[in-house]
């Protein structure tokens, strides 16, 4: 099932086409490099020119930015109640997947309609999106895991701007599976999980990630620290080759097996791009749910 992020007033695709994209943060114009959108470009030229920033890949790998005006270092961004920093980066991200909103709305709705006091799991929580809208919807408690100490830096700067460091939020510099297998030693149990793991990556001590191996393995462990009545069950990725049926398969084998009386949902999470009936993808979800 496809899932299109359709809310958003502050960020839009303008365009896309050509292995590129066409965005609109807040009024800051950027262009930047999509490997997904390989169909030819819907809209004219002239408006592919008029960008505040255009990311070019290198033939070495990586890329640079260039720009038509000076920026700001950072600026800002609001989705409803959040507020979010933005900063065009050197690896091309902007700090902020715009797609994920899908997932924010339906998980706060979720928290809202549980009376529990829920203590919430990210992991691999990057800049905090999802971390805001849990903490925003009632969640009593979110614990932020990450492997970057700048990425924790920028989910504690979305909290303040968000207008929630008065709420329980507890930021962690550390490796994912390591933490989740200290929090078995410790006991804690936590109504809802979601991550979002990379495809490779190291942790801080240079932990060694690989998505195909570790997927399971990880699932399986926070399988042994989510709560007798879970809430939910979430995984993105980004992942090129790692479908949205390879991620079923696995979450039927793991997480379904040991709470059937749910049910498990994956798909597409999308992007709408303006005056056109082209949506982008953005990566797969999957989730096992309460029925």
């Amino acid at each position: 099932m496809k899932k299109t992020a359709n809310n958003w007033k502050d960020y839009e695709i303008l365009d896309a086409g050509n292995g590129e994209k066409l965005e609109r943060w807040g009024n800051v114009i950027l262009r930047r490099p999509d490997p997904t959108a390989i169909w030819p470009h819907t809209k004219n030229e002239n408006l592919w020119k008029k960008n505040d920033g255009h990311y070019h890949r290198s033939n070495k790998g990586g890329g640079s930015w260039t720009f038509s005006k000076k920026l700001p270092e950072y600026w800002t961004i609001e989705y409803k109640d959040l507020k979010f920093k933005v900063s065009p980066t050197g690896f091309k991200h902007t700090g902020l997947f715009p797609e994920q909103a899908v997932n924010w709305d339906w998980m706060s709705e979720a928290v809202k309609n549980d009376p529990r006091e829920l203590r919430i799991l990210n992991l691999f929580a990057y800049t905090g999106g999802a971390t805001m809208a849990l903490s925003a919807a009632g969640a009593a408690e979110v614990v932020h895991v990450d492997a970057s100490k700048g990425m924790i830096q920028w989910a504690k700067e979305n909290m303040e701007l968000s207008c929630l460091s008065n709420n329980k939020i507890r930021f962690i510099i550390d490796d994912c599976v390591k933490f989740v297998e200290r929090e078995k030693r410790r006991g804690r149990k936590y109504h809802a999980i979601l991550m979002d793991p990379p495809s490779y990556g190291r942790g801080p001590n240079n932990e060694l990630w690989k998505l195909e191996e570790q997927i399971v393995p990880l699932i399986e462990k926070c399988m042994e620290i989510l709560d007798d009545e879970p809430l939910f069950f979430l995984v993105n990725s980004y992942t090129t080759g790692f479908s949205a049926t390879v991620l079923e398969n696995i979450l039927k084998m793991t997480v379904l097996k040991k709470y059937p009386e749910g049910k498990v949902q994956t798909g597409e999470v999308a992007l709408p791009i303006s005056n056109s009936e082209l949506v982008l993808p953005c990566g797969i979800y999957g989730k096992w749910t309460k029925e």
